[in-house]
């Protein structure tokens, strides 16, 4: 029983500590109504710079566009995924940025109905009265147009979870992950052209945890006892961050497009607009799962590495020995590559009878991920083994050749463009019974070896993206109505 309790514990507690912000904070009563939650992007939009000349905006209906429903895992709903008022909230995003001023457009009819109403209501006070009514003011027509939605809901694009039990013991969590896809779009008022376009995404995350202990702990007598949490970004707040970050991408794409500027000048254009360059280089190396993508300019390879070889011929016993080696690799294409080695090693099938030998292979070798930081590699390649010992011994003289076939796999980490570290393990097929010195046993011997090495990438780089130009000067011709 008390082992028992420990594993509960153990395992209890590893898991609460890692989501304990949802679990040590379960609402325990009715709260009450606050201030709505700002997110990250909001105060970016805060932070923005003063325009030199506000843009009046109109915005007609910001729609969802997806015809996504809820999940459920039973049954239907006909209630839908995102929220309904993304017009509602791409008009407070306006307002948070100061680089607009957004006029009532989505429900024009009540407020054209409503100022018919004034206009009746002053024209009887002026047959009462006898007195001229004050006109009302126009109303304010937009330079701009904003257009779009929200145009995919994609669920489940990743999903996973793990988890362990062990005598009725043990916890499991599980996470999905969701995404929101949001385009906006500015029109001029004066053309109907399409100034710039703009889209972000968003993911939405839940996840759930699961810890249970079930257990007969006497005669008769059982424990169950079970806990959890499950945690769901909200999609409300997941939508509000996308067309939040859409609108600050629209401002400074129309900064970089020279047509509205801040207030500070051609300077401050140049600041934003280089640090929302360097966010997009960034953000266009990173791919559909957080995964970033590191340039693969060079198509030469040197590698050195060390490790162990270790002999499975007739002999029970095999020892593991040195191994040292010398790679170069030559890019066809990022994906394949091919390698001339020469390894040197020691084969030792017992503590008497150990030889040198040395290798000379052509491999051929797909890199899964090229463009990864961490990427299995496999491999395989034909090549000649050469006995190198100083003088004969038994059926082996210095110099002997037998053809062999190597396959390996392995992972290879970049540390930089230029530098990376590769792991790998090889299984080399010799065709030959004399490799352990006894020609006489039960099939052709094999050896085995695994080794750290460390790469120096060189040669001609392939011609790079040229994303801007750092010294282009911005001249700015702010739009207005």
């Amino acid at each position: 029983m008390k082992n028992t309790l420990t594993k509960f514990c153990i395992v209890a507690l590893s898991l609460f500590f890692w989501g304990c912000g949802a679990y040590f904070n379960q609402p325990l009563g009715p709260q009450e109504a606050r201030i709505g939650e700002i997110t990250k992007q909001t105060k970016t939009l805060y932070t923005l710079p003063e325009p030199e000349e506000a843009i009046i905006a109109g915005v007609y209906n910001f729609k969802d566009q997806t015809g996504q429903y809820k999940n459920i895992e039973n049954g239907s709903t006909f209630s839908t995924a995102i929220t309904q008022g993304a017009t509602t909230i791409l008009i407070k995003a306006l307002e948070d940025s100061k680089w607009f001023r957004p006029i009532e457009r989505e429900n024009i009819s009540n407020l054209l109905n409503e100022r018919q109403i004034i206009r009746s209501t002053r024209e009887e006070h002026r047959r009462v009265n006898d007195n001229s009514p004050t006109r009302l003011p126009p109303l304010l027509f937009a330079g701009v147009l904003l257009e779009g939605g929200v145009v995919s809901y994609d669920s489940n694009i990743l999903t996973g979870g793990a988890g362990a039990k062990y005598f009725g013991v043990g916890g499991s969590t599980q996470y999905r992950q969701d995404r929101i896809t949001v385009y906006l779009r500015a029109v001029s008022t004066n053309t109907g052209e399409v100034l710039k376009t703009v889209y972000v995404s968003k993911t939405v995350l839940s996840q759930a945890v699961d810890v249970s202990l079930f257990k007969y702990v006497n005669f008769q007598r059982l424990l169950e006892v079970e806990t959890g949490f499950t945690k769901n970004e909200p999609a409300q707040m997941a939508v509000q961050e996308a067309i939040e970050k859409s609108v600050e991408m629209l401002i400074i794409e129309g900064i970089k497009d020279k047509l509205w500027s801040t207030k500070e000048g051609v300077e401050k254009n140049k600041e934003i607009v280089d640090a929302y360059l360097l966010e997009k280089e960034v953000e266009e190396s990173t791919g559909l799962y957080e995964r970033r993508y590191l340039e693969n300019n060079y198509n030469s390879q040197f590698n050195f590495n060390a490790g162990m070889a270790l002999v499975d011929g007739d002999y029970s016993t095999g020892i593991l020995d040195y191994k040292f080696g010398f790679i170069y690799k030559y890019s066809i294409i990022p994906e394949l590559r091919v390698a001339t080695d020469f390894q040197f090693f020691r084969l030792n099938s017992t503590p008497e009878i150990n030889h040198w030998w040395l290798t000379q292979g052509l491999n051929v070798e797909y890199n899964m991920l090229p463009n990864d930081r961490l990427s299995p590699i496999f491999y395989a390649g034909p090549g000649i083994l050469l006995f190198a010992d100083d003088s004969p011994i038994g059926h082996l003289q210095r110099w002997d050749s037998f053809f062999n076939l190597k396959f390996g796999a392995g992972l290879e980490y970049r540390v930089s463009p230029r530098v990376s570290f590769v792991l790998n393990g090889e299984w080399d097929v010799t065709f030959s019974d004399k490799i352990d010195n006894l020609p006489h046993g039960r099939r052709d011997d094999f050896y085995y070896t695994m080794s750290l090495g460390l790469s120096y990438h060189f040669g001609s780089s392939r011609s790079k993206k040229k994303i801007y130009n750092k010294g282009e000067q911005l001249e700015i011709s702010p739009l207005n109505n």
